[in-house]
C-alpha cells in the first residue's frame, strides 16, 4: 500500500539530521507545512512548529522528533583515519562495516567503518567505539584536517527502502516518521472545523537531551502534550516476549501507561479507537517514558501528557523497520480524537 504523502516521508528519511544539526531537515518540514498552517514559529532550540487556530485557549502540543542518532568526530590521527564517539544511542556492532556520510565542515565526504579481517584476529567480543575508526581515503592528518574537524557529525549511509509496499526500512525512522505523523495530522485537521489549537512541533535534540521538547512546551504552554515517538517491535527472532512484551507490526498504534501519562488523555484515545474498531497495542512506562514527553510534562505549571508510539524493529540500527499501516492508523487516531474535541475537557484524572 502506498502512504498518502509518502514522498515526503521518504525526503525526511533521505535526510541527515544528527542531534544538534537539524537545520536542513527543519527546512523541508517547515516548507512542507507552510501551506496549511495558520501560522509557523521557530524557536532559538531550533524546533518548527505548524499550528492551527493560534487564538484558541485550549492548545494541544504534538511533539515528533526530527533527529537522529550520529557518530561525533573525536580525533584525526596522523595517519588520516577518523575516531569517533556517539551522539545519541549508537550500537558499536550494528556499524561494523558500514559506509558512513561525514558531514565535516567543509563539505560531505564518504567514509567506511574499517574493521580488523577475520584472518588478523578480527574485532574482540568485548569491541567498542573506541576500536573502531572511519576510512574517507586520507592519506594523512594533513588532508584530512582540510576536510575534516573535531565536533563533525556522521550518520550511515543508507536509503529507505519500501519492503512488500508493507513497512518502510531504513536509518533515522526514530523519530523522522514522528516528525511526518505530526506534519499529517496537522495536515487532516486544516480540513476540518477544528474547535481548540493544535501546535504540531517538530522537535530537535531527543535523541541527546530532549531540550527541544522542553522549549518548545515552556514557549507554548499548552493544555496537553502528545509525544508521537517509537517504541520496540518484539515480534521477531530472538525477542524475549516475557520480559519485553508482545508488539507487533501491523499491530497498531502502541498507548503508553504509567506513572507520567495522563489517564484522561488515553482515555480519549482508547474511545476514539473503539469507535473508529481501531486495534491499538500498550507498552509500559511506569516511571518515566525516555521520550519528548518526559520534558514537556515538566515545563510551567505542569502539563498533562500522553505518549503515541509506532512499534519499531532494530531499534538505532541503520535498517529500522515500521508499518505503513501502522502509521497510517496513528496519524488517522490522533485526528480523530482532535476533531472531536470542543475545547471543555477536564484533563484532571479526579474530576468526572
Amino acid at each position: 500500500m502506498a502512504l498518502p504523502n509518502q514522498e515526503f516521508l521518504l525526503e525526511l528519511l533521505k535526510t541527515a539530521s544528527p542531534s544538534s544539526m537539524e537545520m536542513e531537515i527543519q527546512k523541508k518540514w517547515i516548507n512542507y507545512v507552510k501551506d496549511f498552517a495558520h501560522e509557523i514559529r521557530t524557536d532559538n532550540a531550533g524546533n518548527a512548529i505548524g499550528i492551527l487556530n493560534p487564538d484558541a485557549p485550549f492548545k494541544i502540543l504534538l511533539a515528533g522528533h526530527c533527529d537522529e542518532i550520529a557518530l561525533v568526530i573525536n580525533r584525526i590521527d596522523e595517519s588520516g583515519y577518523l575516531h569517533f564517539d556517539k551522539m545519541g544511542g549508537i550500537n558499536p556492532k550494528a556499524a561494523v562495516g558500514m559506509r558512513v556520510t561525514v558531514l565535516g565542515y567543509n563539505g560531505a565526504t564518504t567514509g567506511v567503518i574499517g574493521v580488523n579481517a577475520q584472518h588478523h584476529g578480527g574485532l574482540k567480543n568485548d569491541f567498542g567505539l573506541e576500536d573502531l575508526f572511519i576510512d574517507c581515503g586520507y592519506k594523512s592528518k594533513e588532508e584530512a584536517v582540510k576536510y575534516v574537524q573535531i565536533g563533525d557529525l556522521c550518520v550511515y549511509k543508507t536509503e529507505p527502502e519500501i519492503l512488500m509496499d508493507r513497512y518502510v526500512a531504513g536509518r533515522g525512522l526514530d523519530n523522522r516518521t514522528g516528525a511526518f505523523i505530526v506534519a499529517e495530522v496537522l495536515k487532516q485537521l486544516a480540513e476540518k472545523d477544528v474547535k481548540v489549537g493544535v501546535y504540531a512541533a517538530s522537535t530537535v535534540n531527543e535523541e541527546t537531551n530532549m531540550g527541544g521538547a522542553y522549549f518548545a512546551a515552556a514557549g507554548i504552554e499548552p493544555t496537553m502534550a502528545i509525544a508521537c515517538d517509537v517504541t520496540f517491535a518484539t515480534d521477531y527472532p530472538g525477542v524475549n516476549k516475557n520480559k519485553y512484551g508482545d508488539i507487533r507490526l501491523d499491530g497498531g498504534p502502541v498507548l503508553a501507561k504509567g506513572s507520567p501519562i495522563n489517564s484522561k488523555i488515553n482515555k480519549l484515545l482508547e474511545e476514539t479507537a473503539k469507535k473508529l474498531k481501531m486495534d491499538v497495542q500498550y507498552e509500559l512506562t511506569p516511571r518515566m517514558t525516555g521520550t519528548d514527553a518526559d520534558k514537556m510534562r515538566l515545563t510551567g505549571k505542569g502539563v498533562p501528557v500522553s505518549l503515541v508510539s509506532l512499534p519499531l524493529r532494530y531499534m538505532h540500527s541503520p535498517v529500522e523497520t515500521a508499518s505503513i499501516k501502522d502509521i497510517e492508523e496513528e496519524i488517522e487516531l490522533i485526528v480523530t480524537m482532535i476533531a472531536n474535541m470542543t475545547g471543555e475537557e477536564s484533563l484532571n484524572p479526579l474530576e468526572d
